[in-house]
């Protein structure tokens, strides 16, 4: 079973480009000033230029105006809308009409209640399933910590779906061993401080998710 491997919050061009040349398929870029990982449009457009088509781009907004979001595919040009915020399953259908790309829209996860939303975003091109934040945070995401993956074990989704939150090189085979996702998308996993990646821990951790696919067929 191949395994899409998504590197996410990528913002300097030695970090893009050991995510890129080690077979990364898809390179995220954060545009949410609230994040460590926020990137500006300027710096995008240059980030956007290395890709040279050598994986998909993705830009990941969090309940972000339309202005913006238009902004953001002027200059990246992604292959993928990533959708991390509140966004509802009209707004998914309306993004997609709007700007002609497919959409992944991420679903926090913390107990299996929080699953019963899925038939809604039957729009949606994919699903990223990620921890559930803290109550005082102000970011989206499990902000380096997992769900339990095993509330995904036998999921009948129709969606081809990821998992993130808390993933790294250590523990990525396990998580698609009990998931059975099609992708894996890793950031704080990838660092050695927020915000800042590391070209060893995002070569390292590509090198994990490939072996796992072997386990997986």
């Amino acid at each position: 079973m191949s395994v899409v491997v998504k590197i996410c919050g990528l913002s300097t061009c030695d970090t893009l480009e050991a995510a890129v040349a080690a077979g990364a398929d898809m390179v995220g870029f954060v545009f949410f000033p609230a994040s460590p990982r926020h990137v500006g449009l300027d710096v995008a457009a240059d980030l956007g230029k290395q890709v040279a088509g050598r994986a998909a781009k993705v830009a990941l907004t969090v309940d972000a105006s339309d202005a913006l979001i238009r902004d953001v595919v002027e200059i990246l040009r992604p292959d993928l809308l990533q959708l991390h915020g509140h966004e509802s399953p009209e707004r998914v259908r309306a993004l997609k009409q709007m700007f002609g790309l497919p959409v992944m829209k991420a679903i926090p996860v913390a107990t299996a209640a929080d699953l019963a939303v899925l038939p809604a975003y039957a729009a949606a091109d994919r699903i990223l399933f990620d921890a559930r934040p803290p109550k005082d945070a102000t970011r989206p995401g499990g902000l380096g910590t997992p769900f339990d993956w095993e509330l995904l074990r036998d999921l009948d989704l129709a969606l081809p779906f990821m998992v993130s939150g808390g993933i790294h090189a250590d523990n990525v085979a396990e998580a698609l061993r009990v998931t059975r996702a099609g992708g894996v998308d890793v950031s704080s996993g990838v660092e050695h401080a927020p915000g800042a990646k590391d070209p060893d821990m995002i070569r390292s951790f590509i090198r994990a998710a490939r072996a796992s696919e072997e386990l997986m067929t």
